[in-house]
């Protein structure tokens, strides 16, 4: 059964504002809550996130399965096995608030893993803060999210101006004649904040805005925008959202034969589901940007090892490469365990102050935190989708090819 079905048949089995508990142990005996390391984890199970969900879910299971087979997270003289606890919040930010305060109060957890997102993170951090739980945030990138100040949220991806400014740049040096500029955001949080972040790239090289507006959450038509859009003749088209958006906006892109010398979309196009979805024709040449990419070679000290390890047993386990919503999963496991093994505690003040001091060396990265708690210790890569793959095109130290002009 794959992962995606399972959840969903889960979470119908268990009521749609039930919690779901999931208990990976060695032996498989049953333990008192002293004995284990409990992690609450809201994650949108159904409703329009579920795919992003589901891949969080893999990347907690498989770091789960793995430091559980090594007996443990190392808590001073002894191992404790670790304990997830899953609530499916429907995709809707209210109902994480609740289950995340939900999470704390009935299910007692030690730790928490953040909801999908940077709008569900943002307010679900409210909770983790007044009852003092750190929350490592799997998928928030927005500055908005971290300038609460706010002592108790630490999140693994830099901020969205990283992935902005690397493409602006791109598109001014390949594309010199490039001027006019159009971008269409989804109303939320964290596409809005990047829609933001690129207009400001964008200014700065000298580019003029043509054409900015945003699209409601759950639209299911964007043909009007796209009209408007190709009226304002742009050299470059950026759109923000999640996978669902972005794969119903190029294929009515497609419809109108709207296409520029280069179309950023993110954070679709980094999934095989969106390329898949789209077509290759329509996929080929749009650049996008993310955190990760099995392409990346980092050695680490966590339970992987490597990059490569950490590509190697996903792909043993789920039969294809990992991408970045996939791999922040297994990340955020990987961050809070070394800050526990720290620590030599569970105690939150002791870890929280472990998180502080950062410098953990995972496949993911080396993650450390500035004092707002966002990453500030990597680069993440650009990518661009040529001949229907996935192609690393920045930073120079691990590009694949060449960025390409031109999608039709």
């Amino acid at each position: 059964m794959s992962v995606s079905r399972f959840l969903t048949r889960m979470a119908h089995a268990t009521g749609a504002a039930s919690l779901a508990a999931t208990l990976f142990l060695t032996g498989g005996a049953a333990l008192a809550a002293t004995d284990v390391v409990t992690i609450g984890a809201p994650l949108p199970v159904t409703g329009a996130l579920s795919p992003e969900g589901t891949k969080l879910r893999q990347g907690y299971d498989l770091w789960v399965e793995r430091v559980n087979a090594q007996g443990g997270i190392q808590v001073g003289n002894k191992r404790l096995p670790v304990k997830l606890v899953f609530a499916d919040y429907q995709s809707n930010t209210p109902r994480a608030v609740q289950l995340t305060e939900r999470l704390i109060t009935e299910d007692k957890v030690d730790f928490l893993f953040s909801p999908f997102g940077s709008g569900a993170t943002k307010a679900a951090s409210t909770v983790a803060e007044r009852y003092q739980v750190p929350m490592i945030a799997s998928s928030a990138s927005s500055n908005e999210v971290f300038d609460q100040g706010y002592k108790n949220l630490f999140g693994i991806y830099t901020d969205n101006s990283t992935l902005s400014e690397p493409l602006a740049e791109l598109v001014h040096d390949k594309i010199p004649n490039a001027k006019r500029v159009a971008i269409l955001a989804r109303n939320d949080l964290y596409p809005l904040s990047l829609a933001r972040e690129f207009e400001k790239s964008a200014v700065k090289r000298g580019l003029q805005i043509v054409y900015s507006q945003r699209y409601q959450i759950g639209s299911l038509d964007h043909s009007a925008e796209v009209t408007e859009i190709k009226a304002a003749r742009p050299d470059w088209i950026i759109v923000t959202g999640y996978i669902n958006d972005l794969i119903l906006v190029r294929k009515q892109m497609a419809d109108q034969k709207l296409g520029a010398p280069a179309v950023t979309m993110i954070n679709g196009p980094a999934y095989d589901e969106w390329i898949d979805a789209v077509g290759k024709p329509l996929a080929n040449n749009v650049t996008t940007a993310s955190w990760f990419h099995p392409v990346l070679a980092y050695q680490s000290t966590d339970v992987f090892g490597s990059t490569a390890a950490f590509v190697r047993a996903f792909q043993g386990k789920y039969h294809s490469l990992p991408d970045f919503t996939q791999a922040s999963g297994a990340g955020v496991g990987v961050v809070l365990q070394q800050a526990i093994e720290r620590a030599g505690t569970l105690d939150r003040e002791t870890v929280r102050e472990a998180l502080r001091k950062g410098g953990f060396k995972t496949f993911f990265g080396t993650i450390s935190f500035a004092p707002s708690g966002i990453a500030n210790s990597y680069t993440p890569p650009v990518f661009q989708v040529q001949g229907g793959q996935v192609r690393v095109i920045y930073p120079a130290n691990i590009r694949a090819t060449e960025f390409r002009v031109g999608v039709q």
